[in-house]
């Protein structure tokens, strides 16, 4: 996945949610930090997203947008919508999530955890 990639993935989490922010975790969160990571951290077509403001619609954005959907087919690329409360995240984890937003994101921003999920608290 690429970061235009990761940021079309969030316009579409935000259109199917109805909301204009989501959190962005796994693998593929660590383009919110690193646009331009290596190939190598980049070779999952998957970004585990769930709706900031509405987590109650995570399973629209799964359904909608999910693995084998149109959307997937389309673009090889899909949103596993995913409730935030299944990752794995320290306490102080949301002040230091990375805003991902750009052209390929337009109104929608994602906040990437990845870094909060993996990075050692100071």
């Amino acid at each position: 996945m690429t970061r235009s990639e990761l940021e079309h993935a969030i316009r579409a989490a935000c259109d199917v949610s109805g909301d204009a922010e989501v959190w962005v975790f796994g693998s593929q969160s660590i383009l919110g930090q690193f646009p331009n990571a290596p190939n190598a951290l980049r070779q999952s077509a998957e970004a585990d997203s769930a709706p900031r403001n509405h987590p109650e619609r995570v399973d629209q954005i799964d359904s909608a947008i999910g693995e084998l959907s149109q959307f997937h087919q389309t673009h090889g690329l899909y949103v596993h919508g995913v409730a935030i409360e299944s990752a794995t995240l320290p306490s102080d984890w949301q002040p230091r999530t990375v805003p991902v937003a750009g052209r390929g994101a337009r109104e929608s921003t994602g906040g990437s955890v990845w870094w909060a999920a993996h990075e050692a608290s100071p």
